[in-house]
């Protein structure tokens, strides 16, 4: 409020005073209305030249401190004239958190006192401001200038030139005593208000950001006169920050109307971090759901039809030979633990090289998705009986063989199980797995261990207790049956890969692919078995290959589609957010994938529902979808942004939910409407 009103007071006094001062002016721009500067001087003096600029923003709009924050540019001056030296001075900045992303800076009316040290006398300054001005959308605009010093400074600029210093936090004032403790992945900010006055409610704390690094949003807590401001810090790609002790920190902090800018020396932390929230999820917990999330991966449809071959083969060993029943269970949770491992590997690998990272994002890459329909076509022949594969061969038969006594075979089941399970997303895995692509390097080991520990524990079981296989019906006619059903899933498992390749290669030769697969595959059955047998199945195939056809291809339009999606779907972006929040606005947002089958179960089972569809029909919702079928950066920097890796990803905003709330990896229809509604608030 004293910012504002000795703002309001300069202004006055520039307009009635003299008006043969350096003055530009009101400068706007034809691309920006909603912005206007100027800029007012003193007369050069002792080589320095004292300026005032005032920005004026209409409502809605913002400008950026000296340290934006995670989005934003500050403001800056590029000068024609031979200029030493420049300070430019800041009031105290505000937080502005919209849609995740937490800015610093300012709204309405801001003045910046600006002192210029030029190398020479001058006549004239002359520049170039660049400013940044942003709403649900952002504009950076250029504004050149000339200002005449040889005119004489008004009486009242000095006074002024006070005034717009004493929003400047001073250096002294506020604190009497400062400290900053780095802990490795956190700044601890402590300081203690000067004669033991309590801390407001409204204290704030607003960082520079040192040099290679980024941090993140000051969680304050206070007691008494001492406050504690931690943030966490990271390198500039988001993992471990480099040592900053020693290092000077340059923070401003304000409590109501008064301000102090602090500078101390980082210090080693020896003290004890409370934390709230999301961060402070312990790793033993993160472990828990990592475990949890890898043992529910058993149950998604990707990996389903693999343990049921598995199974399906303990009853090919012969009665008592348990051994060979542990031995083979063994092997294949190696070969799931060690995908894990490969994995963690390349999560590793892609952060070295500052690539993005996610789960399941290999899915992305069309070489490795025709690596996998080459590997289920396999596995379909193999268990429609057209051939029996013998180990020692080459990599892709150890892959396709089902049955036979080696070692090989059995692990590379596991490694194939687990390759299956990556597009699906399961409940816990989403947030194991974002901890751990955060997390230091050793850390994110373990949690991939531990899903590959939570993934292989079925099949520890059978191979600790291999008695179980007693359980299953012994030996007859029916397992040529099951053998053929479980064939029958594997070509469904197939067909989906095949198109995953549509947005990669269209949906004419991906549809061609399919055709010739089809005819093969039935063509042989006909040589192996008979004529009528290779007649049935090419019927059968052209039912499954119409029906998968008109489910998966062009569903956008509806024409093939069983259930018509009638929600007017907007691209995903964080000014689509903003403009919605600004205009009173729910918003329902949808990243998904065409590889993720999970993304696939939540649009069938709820997204297309009546109820569902209508809700997010109504006039105050905006949806937006985000597609992650393809490389996007813009949609992993949204996801990273929310501390998430994977897909699907489903969340909410509203008047009443603001900073937004992130809903369960698989949706639920009376906890989506409810939340809706709650996001909308109270009837007026």
């Amino acid at each position: 409020m004293r910012f504002v009103i000795n703002s309001f007071i300069m202004l006055i006094a520039l307009f009635v005073g003299n008006v043969f001062a350096a003055d530009t002016g009101w400068l706007t721009d034809q691309h920006n209305d909603h912005a206007q500067v100027r800029l007012l001087s003193a007369s050069q003096k002792d080589g320095k030249v004292a300026l005032l600029l005032d920005v004026q923003l209409q409502d809605g709009w913002k400008t950026y401190w000296r340290s934006p924050g995670e989005g934003g540019i500050a403001p800056e001056i590029d000068w024609k004239s031979p200029i030493k030296d420049m300070q430019w001075l800041w009031p105290a900045p505000g937080r502005f958190d919209v849609a995740g992303i937490s800015t610093q800076g300012y709204m309405g009316d801001v003045v910046f006192p600006i002192i210029v040290d030029a190398t020479e006398k001058l006549d004239k300054l002359t520049g170039t401001l660049t400013l940044s001005t942003c709403s649900n959308v952002c504009i950076l605009t250029d504004y050149p200038f000339e200002l005449d010093l040889t005119e004489p400074a008004p009486s009242n600029f000095e006074w002024a030139f006070n005034q717009a210093m004493g929003s400047v936090p001073p250096t002294t004032g506020l604190t009497q005593s400062q400290k900053v403790g780095f802990t490795g992945d956190s700044l601890v900010v402590e300081l203690q208000k000067i004669a033991g006055e309590p801390w407001g409610k409204d204290a704030a704390v607003f960082t520079d950001t040192p040099e290679g690094t980024t941090l993140g949003v000051p969680e304050i807590q206070s007691s008494g006169d001492m406050l504690t401001a931690t943030v966490k810090v990271s390198d500039d790609w988001g993992d471990k920050a480099p040592d900053l002790t020693g290092q000077n920190f340059s923070f401003v902090v304000t409590d109501g109307d008064l301000s102090q800018q602090v500078t101390a020396k980082i210090e080693p932390f020896t003290g004890t971090i409370t934390q709230s929230g999301a961060n402070a999820i312990p790793l033993w917990q993160i472990l828990a759901f990592a475990l949890l999330g890898g043992l529910i991966l058993n149950l998604m449809p990707c990996v389903l039809p693999v343990l049921a071959m598995k199974l399906g083969s303990i009853l090919m060993v012969p009665q008592g030979e348990q051994k060979t029943i542990r031995r083979q269970f063994l092997l294949s949770s190696s070969g799931i633990l060690v995908s894990f491992w490969l994995l963690a590997l390349l999560m590793t690998l892609l952060r070295a090289g500052q690539q993005a990272v996610g789960w399941g994002i290999q899915f992305q890459n069309p070489w490795f998705i025709g690596f996998m329909v080459l590997i289920t076509a396999a596995f379909t022949a193999n268990l429609f009986g057209l051939f029996e594969i013998h180990l020692g061969s080459k990599a892709s038969t150890r892959l396709a063989t089902t049955g036979g006594q080696g070692n090989s075979g059995h692990f590379w089941q596991g490694v194939f199980a687990t390759l299956l399970a990556t597009p699906c997303s399961a409940p816990f895995l989403g947030t194991a797995v974002a901890f751990a692509l955060a997390a230091p390097l050793d850390e994110l080991w373990l949690v991939f261990t531990a899903l590959g520990l939570g993934m292989s524990l079925p099949w520890l079981l059978i191979a600790a207790f291999p008695a179980i296989s007693r359980l299953l019906p012994k030996p007859g006619a029916w397992m040529n049956k099951l053998r053929i059903v479980l064939g029958l899933m594997m070509l469904l498992s197939c067909l989906w890969l095949m198109s995953l390749l549509i947005p990669h290669f269209g949906e004419t030769y991906t549809l061609a692919i399919s055709i010739i697969f089809l005819l093969l595959l039935a063509i042989f059955i006909g040589k192996k078995y008979s004529l009528r047998a290779g007649i049935y199945s090419l019927l059968l195939f052209i039912l499954i290959g119409v029906g998968f056809t008109w489910a998966t291809m062009d569903e956008t339009t509806g024409s093939r589609a069983i259930v018509q999606d009638t929600v007017n779907w907007q691209p995903l972006s964080e000014e689509a957010i903003e403009q919605a929040l600004s205009e009173n606005k729910r918003v329902f947002i949808d990243v998904t994938a065409d590889w993720c089958v999970t993304c696939k179960a939540n649009k069938y089972n709820v997204l297309l529902r009546d109820d569902i569809q209508q809700a997010l029909n109504e006039p105050d919702v905006v949806a937006l979808r985000g597609d992650w079928t393809k490389p996007s950066p813009e949609i992993t920097a949204f996801l990273q942004k929310r501390g998430q890796v994977a897909v699907p990803f489903n969340q909410v905003y509203g008047p009443k939910l603001a900073e937004g709330e992130i809903l369960s990896t698989i949706l639920d229809r009376e906890v989506l409407l409810s939340i809706m509604n709650e996001a909308k608030g109270a009837e007026k």
